[in-house]
């Protein structure tokens, strides 16, 4: 069992510790990448530490698999954690034990209720058409009057007067009236932790000092704030963290993000788009944060420009071409031999990297992603005779000549299509043996 603020080391006085919190039920999606990278942002710009947490315990839906997409996906993006990841599961019995104090000290309560009787109190609400909440039926009964040995859930007794006010970092003040938050199960009759239970005592048990996520989470801070409120006023040492929930990303057309507006896990970019890291990791970082007019900005100026203030209220809109702009520009930066590498990968046995290195300053030019650097690169490996595309073959029929007598389609001859880099630099590349080689084939 995990002691007291043991798990991630303990925050000093003022220092920031932010966390990323995926559930393993999938890969690491762009949204999710996005929040990390806030994260990771906001503690590297403060000189604190940001931590990794697992949230596995949904056991039936979280697989080794998507633990590792998410991990190998944070380290492509360059997100590195001060602590090695925690594991929900692994606290449950921490979690258990906090549930177990906040009923002995009264924030807490055993309901009684059978699946049955709430299931008919739903139904009941639904015909009313009122909110579906707990109706606090046990809230205030004697345990006694349940029957003996019959199992039994803990909810918390949340504040039913006034209201909980947050002031979040991102969204401003927003407050909520108690009398809508119900008194939600924290501890399941089976004795394991509820989400709700779980998250607040993890953040707390690692001194996360910002809770910085999506606003689809909103509604968790005021139901996880009784928790950490009545924790304090039980043992102090439990303040509020701060909050900051970001909108979500929507498609261009502004609807929900979906698969297809680019809904993907990361390695979904970076192996079928070809999009590099540093690519995704500015788009991500301009997804909802600017500083002023810049979209172009560098890992080490992120760092040095990241704080909360930037980060608008309204949803962003997630744009694909706007992405391989982007990642075009850092194509261009990058060092050839690291793309020519990359680009053997995706061609396979046949590539020749030192060739393709040779070939990348003026492969990169036009180039917004892997892939076209794979096409354009297509002409150096090609074997005689070429195939010639379609469009290149029209221009010589056209022009009424034959294909090795015409100047102008010199370089669908030698490349086999109408679109490669300058002829004299293809010339260059492919050697005069081959290049005369190619030119002879197609006259024959």
């Amino acid at each position: 069992m995990a002691s007291e603020s043991s798990i991630g080391g303990k925050a000093t006085a003022a220092e920031v510790v932010t966390r990323f919190a995926p559930s393993p039920t999938g890969y690491l999606h762009i949204g999710g990448a996005r929040t990390a990278l806030f994260n990771w942002l906001y503690a590297r710009h403060h000189g604190g530490r940001t931590l990794l947490r697992i949230e596995d315990t949904d056991r039936k839906r979280s697989t080794q698999d998507a633990i590792d997409a998410i991990i190998e996906g944070l380290g492509w993006l360059g997100l590195d954690y001060d602590a090695p990841p925690i594991f929900q599961s692994d606290q449950a019995e921490r979690h258990a034990e906090i549930a177990w104090k906040l009923l002995e000290a009264g924030y807490a309560y055993k309901c009684f209720a059978t699946p049955e009787e709430l299931e008919s109190m739903r139904e009941e609400q639904r015909a009313q058409k009122k909110p579906l909440r707990y109706d606090g039926r046990w809230r205030d009964r004697d345990p006694a009057e349940a029957p003996e040995g019959a199992p039994f859930t803990i909810r918390i007794k949340a504040p039913v007067e006034g209201e909980t006010t947050i002031n979040d970092r991102v969204q401003g003040r927003v407050a909520v009236n108690n009398a809508e938050i119900d008194d939600y199960i924290i501890l399941r009759a089976d004795g394991t932790p509820t989400y709700m239970l779980a998250a607040p005592v993890d953040d707390h048990d690692m001194g996360v000092t910002h809770v910085i996520r999506g606003d689809d989470h909103f509604n968790n801070a005021f139901r996880q704030l009784p928790i950490i409120r009545a924790m304090n006023a039980i043992e102090g040492n439990w303040p509020d963290p701060v909050y900051a929930h970001i909108p979500l990303i929507h498609g261009s057309d502004g609807a929900k993000l979906s698969k297809r507006h680019g809904a993907l896990g990361v390695e979904a970019y970076r192996d079928e788009f070809g999009i590099l890291p540093e690519g995704l990791f500015n788009y991500l970082l301009r997804l909802g944060w600017g500083h002023g007019d810049r979209e172009e900005i560098t890992r080490d100026e992120a760092v040095a420009l990241f704080d909360l203030d930037g980060v608008g209220k309204s949803p962003s809109r997630f744009d694909l071409k706007k992405l391989e702009n982007l990642n075009g520009h850092y194509l261009r930066e990058a060092d050839d031999a690291r793309l020519a590498a990359l680009v053997a990968a995706r061609i396979g046995e046949n590539a020749d990297e030192a060739l393709l290195t040779r070939a990348m300053p003026v492969l990169k030019v036009r180039a917004k992603n892997l892939g076209e650097l794979v096409e354009g690169a297509g002409f150096l490996f090609a074997t005689r005779p070429l195939e010639i595309t379609e469009k290149a073959a029209a221009l010589a029929e056209e022009q009424e000549l034959g294909l090795g007598k015409l100047a102008q389609p010199m370089r669908a001859a030698l490349t086999g299509t109408t679109t490669s880099p300058g002829i004299f630099d293809v010339l260059v590349l492919l050697g005069r043996d081959e290049a005369l080689a190619r030119l002879d084939a197609q006259a024959a």
